[in-house]
């Protein structure tokens, strides 16, 4: 299945570094555009092989006093 995501890449001292804007986590880079694309789909699909999904976090709230 074909899955399409949104590529945010920068350059970073004469590096494409790039990430998945809708899949936190997923980071790569590359020498060129090309190699940065295919480093993100492999760290991508590294991630899912591994099934790597963090628990979800319980949002705890406790009321704390500050002095003004």
């Amino acid at each position: 299945m074909l899955r399409h995501f949104t590529l945010e890449y920068w350059m970073d001292e004469g590096w494409y570094v790039g990430k998945l804007k809708e899949v936190p986590g997923v980071f790569s880079q590359g020498e060129s555009l090309e190699e940065l694309e295919e480093n993100i789909r492999e760290a991508y699909r590294l991630m899912m092989e591994d099934d790597v999904t963090p628990p979800p976090t319980a949002v705890m709230v406790k009321e704390l006093g500050v002095e003004a």
